[in-house]
């Protein structure tokens, strides 16, 4: 019997190192590349392990180009669509999951759908509508495009946690006084504190790493995120791997460290509506 625990155990330690392996290796692989010689790198045989003596690579990226700016203006527009999606979402879902109304279920059907949509198809209408409104080329503009794109998930997830809470805690708290709002604010949002968490986190993902809205919408360099940005060391001509691949592990970095502060938070987010009762 212990033998066979002691089986179970080791088998699913190396499973966690396997994933841990996958998981880790492509920011691995940005590390070693980035730190790789020319002739090393064009040889036709890969380098498995860092030339340290090339670290200085990193402290160069950061002095060609405006690496900083670019995580500065990644992080105001990554948070800021975090923020209206979860501003927005959470009535959304409450309203989906609490009330009746015509129609309720094709608004949540075509909330699905719109993440079928590629951005691509949204650029030339939201385009538009920017340079009516003097969007264009504004922190502002990027981050409303980027919540609206994002709103839909954050609302399912949002209205699935709603949902896993009985009706009988609104109809409790409505007896003992509370107005609509108070139950939203004071009841239940504190109950799908999780759920929010991980909305909170994918709209940030969504906003940091997207770049067709980012490099349609933005054409002043010093406005310009970082997805764009690295993308700017592409030359026609000239391109080094070697500096692109260490602003974007600079640029993948941050992002990294903020999952690992909340992961905890989005597991417990994606499970939150699965049960009910």
């Amino acid at each position: 019997m212990k033998t066979r625990a002691r089986f179970g155990v080791t088998f699913r330690m190396l499973a966690v190192l396997v994933v841990l392996g996958v998981v880790a290796f492509p920011l691995y692989w940005m590390f070693v590349t980035a730190l790789t010689g020319d002739e090393a790198l064009f040889s036709g045989t890969p380098q498995f392990l860092p030339d340290l003596s090339r670290i200085g690579v990193f402290a160069d990226a950061l002095a060609q180009g405006d690496v900083l700016r670019w995580l500065l203006n990644s992080f105001i527009v990554a948070t800021g669509t975090m923020v209206v999606a979860i501003a927005f979402g959470i009535p959304l879902a409450y309203a989906l999951s609490r009330f009746s109304f015509a129609g309720k279920f094709l608004v949540a059907l075509a909330l699905f759908f719109t993440q079928m949509l590629p951005e691509a198809l949204l650029v030339v209408p939201l385009f538009a509508i920017f340079r009516e409104t003097g969007l264009l080329n504004s922190l502002l503009g990027l981050i409303l495009a980027d919540a609206a794109f994002v709103l839909p998930v954050v609302a399912l997830i949002l209205m699935g946690a709603f949902n896993g809470i009985p009706r009988e805690v609104d109809e409790a708290a409505r007896v003992d006084g509370a107005r609509p709002a108070g139950v939203l604010f004071r009841i239940l949002v504190p109950l799908i504190t999780p759920a929010i968490a991980a909305g909170a986190v994918i709209a940030f993902f969504t906003a940091w790493n997207e770049y067709v809205f980012a490099v349609t919408f933005i054409y002043d360099k010093e406005l310009q995120p970082a997805s764009v940005g690295v993308a700017g060391y592409i030359g026609e001509q000239d391109t080094s791997i070697q500096t692109i691949m260490a602003v974007a592990l600079i640029f993948t970095l941050p992002a990294v460290a903020f999952y690992l502060f909340a992961q905890k938070y989005v597991v417990a987010g994606m499970t939150a509506g699965a049960v009910k009762g």
